[in-house]
């Protein structure tokens, strides 16, 4: 069976990205599912100089060994000023050095919501741009838009919007 991690690029204990992330993983039927959480990967604030006197921290490789020990990413990233939230970039930047292709060519599900009409439209940009160079495999994206309009008891309220993500995760179940 495959394995799958699904996570939220946000440290918010009540992420509206982990909970679309958690959402559309468990469409993805018939496979193991991991939904992690920034929060449990604790890293100091990311610096060259830091990393010179401290080496890489362990929770940046645990972090990196879920990737690589997965079949597919789940991710949906919250949107702080246009771009990503510190918790995501810290994780990022950390596990980047270990292995700057760290999306390890893995299908990836994507996505970001926000309370505004744009959905985290600016950060999954962003990420369309940048992960690329990291080896990502992007197979599909969504972005949900008014999050507390659409977004209701664990699930999307939406007919079309839920239709839409139905779709895509279908596609990124096919990449698997």
């Amino acid at each position: 069976m495959k394995n799958i991690i699904a996570f939220a690029g946000s440290n918010s204990k009540t992420s509206i990205n982990k909970q679309l992330a958690t959402y559309a993983a468990s469409l993805v039927v018939d496979v193991n599912t991991t939904i992690l959480d920034l929060n449990d990967f604790e890293l100091p604030l990311f610096g060259v100089d830091l990393e010179n006197e401290i080496g890489i921290p362990e929770p940046a490789h645990e972090f990196l060994k879920l990737i690589k020990e997965s079949d597919g990413i789940v991710l949906s990233l919250a949107e702080h000023n246009g771009a990503y939230s510190t918790a995501f970039k810290n994780i990022f930047d950390w596990v980047s050095r270990i292995d700057g292709k760290l999306w390890s060519n893995k299908p990836m599900l994507l996505m970001a919501t926000s309370p505004g009409e744009r959905g985290g439209a600016s950060v999954l940009a962003i990420a369309q741009d940048r992960f690329p160079r990291h080896d990502a495999n992007i197979v599909e994206t969504f972005s949900l838009p008014s999050f507390n309009d659409n977004f209701s008891d664990g699930k999307l309220i939406n007919e079309e919007l839920n239709n839409d993500i139905k779709r895509k995760v279908e596609l990124f179940k096919k990449s698997l």
